[in-house]
């Protein structure tokens, strides 16, 4: 070894140093101490000077890996040497991560890709967490993205090392709230529960069984994590993992392990330990994605393992611990029997049946117990089974309260203190309840007269049965009598009660027997702290005067301490589900410690009181009492003006609705008067009429009001169309002169081209003038043929409303002469109208012939104009000629009297003077032409 380590150490030659570092692997497992001591510095080294080298840096890892972990020698070491080999792999280990450097170079390694690097790195960090898991995670977690980096393994495709990465992140992930919330965030919850669905939910191997670990690990006491599972909707993804066929017979032990776990994994998001506000939002999403009806149904299910049931049993009754809707679906729940029974009385009968495995009779206890926590209604069903009123008279099916007082007088103890226990969670708070059930009477035998529950549970007490019944009677009686004064009436009624109890307490008896005995002082003290003094021979200061002769105070109190120094009541105070390793050890339930606690200090002092304190107590007792008399019958009265203020507070606000509304009307009323007021005074002035007959008939026209502003409207209308059409008529003259005056004006253009040119651009300005307007008189002429033909319209209407006004007019009571006139005028008016709208359409007519001679003229003015267009254009053509010949005949003049000059011949002035004034004629002429 010593060898090996030198040749890694100084060999220059990399084979070489992979030789020695392999042969240092293969001697690694048998001399495990020798390597670890010699060669780890070496072997560290190589992973931080080597790690271009992938086959080097494998047989490294693997090197520390079988130095380091214990797993191989624990196989081979016998026990004795077992703690000796857990020394040897913790001290290796905490020599390799002294140097928190090499923890963070191995989290370096383990995101090589490599197989052969990759995978001895994730079991060398599974080995140190596992040897020292708080330091290894420590320096992980102050690593940079070191949990990061680890959660990548949950994503690589070959499944040797994704396996492993599970199991890695399970010892990573072990108390240490820190770090598993950086995994669940790292969104670990969506890849196991993928991997769960791959490898085939509960039918899956041991993978499933390593995620399921791991998500435990994740969740388990982790209210931060457990509320991001929750509102992540993974619980809906847990439905498919309880989906079991009809045949459930040969389950593999894989299967069950699974199974266990996912039901276990259920518990931890709905544990009475967890905050109740998590805790119900877990339940109410169970019910509604249908898990808890999916546990149900494996409840209810033949060929059930019996472990798997005892544990779907303890996770259907914390999913329905203290949520009223989950308690509610569960009483609906039955099994699938003939005829079928409910799930509840199915249950109870496992539970009284003395057959059945101890584990399932104590997790149908629970169920039941977590059935009627807080849940008053449930607790109420319960009972009604007991009622005189409400028991099955034929016995065809049997009830809870049947069972429940069959397992209480039964022959098996167990059966005694679980109905015992059961009956008391169906009285727990509810004093109503407590009073009902003394009203049950119980046959005891053929010929002798019913007794009551309540004096049938003294006289079991009284005949010296097991300690384990005795004790589960004592807890239903103090439960019973505890809060509810007629119940303790009742007790003390029965001369053998207290002498019985004083009896118990006053005895040395053994140490099996102090148990009771302390519950007997329980009993007796529950009796004297809530006796109301009803019964003269049994008040508070005969009772206290009674023990303190028989028994004596302080062993009064002593006894009564036994209860909380018990053993077996501490264990039953840690947690609400029963759990005991055996039959023996079932003496208390988790509510009645809680009872225990609340009442041993006051029964104490109640003991001590004398009778003066007792009386000025009852005196302070009777004044709260008066008190909460008076607070209650003004919180009455509170709530009666409260009901009342809102009611009045409705009505309020529907008369304020009613108010505006009516305003409203109101308004529209007003306006419609005015309306009317105004269509009034038009046909007054229109009509001609005079005040007296408009009084006289002022209804009849207010009836008719719709016709006369009818009339009216089409009045004003026929006046503004007068008014257009005389305007237009006027505009029509004007373009008739206009028209004329281009005519004689086209006619003097032809005199001569310069007048002809100008001519030519005023008849276009005008013509352009002129069509526009025509566009415009064609428009409103359109618009006059449609106003006129809405008139037509109107007037129609006006004949049918007033053929269809003629009955009201007559049903009025106005006198039948004043409705022929204005029937009379109003006919007149329309045939007045008629003709007017007649004219004015005659009107039309002419003004459209008007028109398209206008239109026809100016047509030929355009075509008169284009020609004369053409002709200005040719002449303009010829002048441009002429004027290019003279300036070249000027060009060719000048030249030849150059040349004269230059031969020395003389030239005459006046040619210039000539040729100048010709110059100056020819300009003055093209002048003229422009002009």
């Amino acid at each position: 070894i010593q060898k090996l380590c030198d040749r890694v150490a100084s060999s220059t030659l990399l084979d070489d140093r992979r030789d020695a570092v392999r042969a240092l692997k293969s001697l690694s497992k048998k001399y495990r101490l020798e390597v670890g001591i010699q060669a780890m510095e070496h072997l560290i080294h190589v992973l931080q000077t080597d790690r271009s080298d992938s086959e080097i840096i494998g047989y490294a890892l693997d090197t520390l890996y079988n130095v380091i972990s214990n797993d191989l020698e624990e196989e081979e070491q016998e026990e004795n040497s077992a703690k000796q080999v857990d020394d040897l792999g913790s001290q290796f280990t905490e020599i390799f991560i002294k140097q928190q450097e090499n923890v963070t170079l191995l989290l370096t390694l383990v995101e090589e890709f490599d197989f052969h690097v990759r995978w001895p790195g994730v079991k060398l960090l599974t080995s140190l967490l596992k040897q020292q898991g708080p330091q290894v995670q420590q320096i992980i977690l102050v690593s940079p993205m070191g949990v990061s980096r680890l959660m990548d393994l949950l994503a690589d495709s070959r499944e040797v090392i994704r396996n492993d990465g599970v199991l890695l992140l399970q010892q990573l992930t072990k108390s240490n709230a820190a770090i598993q919330k950086i995994v669940a965030f790292e969104n670990a919850f969506e890849r196991l529960l993928d991997i769960i669905t791959e490898e085939g939910n509960s039918d899956g191997g041991i993978v499933v069984e390593d995620c399921l670990l791991l998500l435990q690990n994740l969740l388990k006491n982790n209210n931060s994590n457990q509320n991001f599972f929750k509102e992540g909707s993974y619980i809906q993804r847990m439905k498919p993992w309880f989906e079991v066929g009809d045949d459930n017979c040969g389950w593999s032990a894989q299967k069950v392990t699974n199974l266990h776990l996912m039901l276990q994994l259920v518990r931890v998001l709905v544990s009475p330990t967890n905050p109740p506000g998590a805790t119900s939002s877990c339940q109410k999403a169970m019910f509604h994605c249908g898990l808890l009806q999916q546990l149900c149904t494996i409840l209810m299910a033949t060929g059930v393992p019996a472990d798997i049931l005892t544990e779907t049993i303890n996770t259907v009754s914390e999913v329905i611990r203290g949520c009223q809707t989950n308690q509610d679906y569960f009483a609906s729940v039955n099994a699938p029997s003939n005829p079928p029974r409910p799930a509840i009385v199915v249950l109870l009968m496992s539970m009284v049946n003395e057959r059945q495995p101890f584990v399932l009779r104590c997790a149908v206890l629970y169920c039941f117990q977590c059935f009627l926590y807080k849940n008053q209604k449930g607790q109420g069903e319960i009972v009604s089974t007991l009622l005189p009123s409400t028991i099955d008279a034929t016995g065809n099916s049997v009830s809870a309260g049947q069972l429940l007082c069959g397992g209480l007088f039964s022959t098996d103890s167990l059966s005694n203190w679980c109905a015992a226990v059961a009956l008391a969670h169906a009285l727990q708070e509810n004093g109503t309840l407590k009073e009902q059930l003394l009203r049950v009477q119980l046959a005891t035998s053929i010929g002798n007269p019913p007794v009551s529950l309540l004096q049938q549970c003294t006289n079991i007490l009284s005949q010296g049965s097991k300690v384990q019944t005795r004790v589960g009677l004592l807890m239903l009686l103090c439960t019973w009598l505890s809060n509810c004064s007629i119940a303790v009436t009742h007790f003390l009624h029965n001369p053998a009660n207290v002498p019985f109890l004083t009896g118990q307490i006053a005895e040395n008896l053994g140490e099996e027997e102090q148990l009771v005995q302390g519950l007997c002082a329980l009993l007796l003290g529950i009796s004297i702290y809530y006796n109301d003094n009803s019964l003269e021979n049994y008040r508070k200061e005969k009772l206290k005067q009674l023990i303190e002769k028989r028994i004596g105070r302080e062993n009064f109190i002593e006894k009564l301490g036994f209860i909380s120094k018990h053993e077996l009541y501490s264990r039953a105070a840690q947690k609400p589900q029963p759990s005991f390793s055996s039959p023996d050890h079932m003496m208390f339930d988790h509510e009645f410690t809680k009872l225990v606690k609340e009442l041993e200090g006051v029964i104490s002092k109640a003991i001590y009181k004398s009778s003066e304190e007792d009386k000025k107590e009852e005196e302070v007792k009777k004044t709260l009492e008066q008190h909460d008399n008076i607070v209650t019958h003004y919180k009455k009265v509170i709530r009666e003006q409260d009901q009342e203020l809102e009611e009045l507070k409705q009505r309020i606000s529907t008369l304020t609705s009613q108010n505006e509304q009516l305003q409203a009307t109101v308004t529209q009323q007003v306006s419609q008067i005015q309306q009317h007021k105004d269509q009034y005074n038009l046909l007054k002035v229109q009509l001609g009429k005079d005040t007296q007959h408009h009084n006289s008939h002022g209804d009849t026209l207010q009836m008719n009001g719709i016709q006369t502003e009818e009339v009216s409207k089409l009045k004003e209308e026929l006046e503004e169309w007068k008014n257009k059409h005389e305007l237009l008529q006027g505009q029509l003259k004007e373009k008739d002169s206009v028209i004329e005056k281009l005519n004689s004006s086209q006619l003097e253009m032809g005199a001569t081209e310069q007048s002809l040119q100008t001519s030519r651009f005023g008849g276009l300005e005008h013509s352009n003038e002129l069509q526009k307007e025509l566009e415009m008189l064609r428009s409103q002429i359109q618009l006059q043929a449609t106003e006129i033909s809405k008139l037509q319209m109107d007037n129609q209407k006006l004949q049918v409303m007033n053929t269809a006004a003629d009955p009201m007019l007559g049903d009025s009571g106005a006198p039948a002469a004043t409705s022929s006139e204005l029937e009379a005028r109003l006919e007149q008016e329309i045939k007045e109208l008629k003709s007017q709208v007649k004219a004015l359409s005659e009107e039309k007519e002419s003004l459209k012939q008007q028109l398209d001679s206008s239109t026809s003229t100016v047509a030929i003015l355009q075509d008169k104009n284009s020609r004369l267009e053409r002709e200005v254009a040719e002449s303009k053509k010829e002048q441009d000629d002429l004027l290019v010949l003279l300036a070249d005949q000027d060009q060719k003049i000048s030249a030849q009297k150059m040349k004269l000059k230059d031969f020395g011949v003389a030239v005459e002035d006046e040619d210039d003077t000539e040729s100048g004034d010709q110059g100056d004629e020819d300009e003055d002429g093209d002048e003229d032409e422009q002009d």
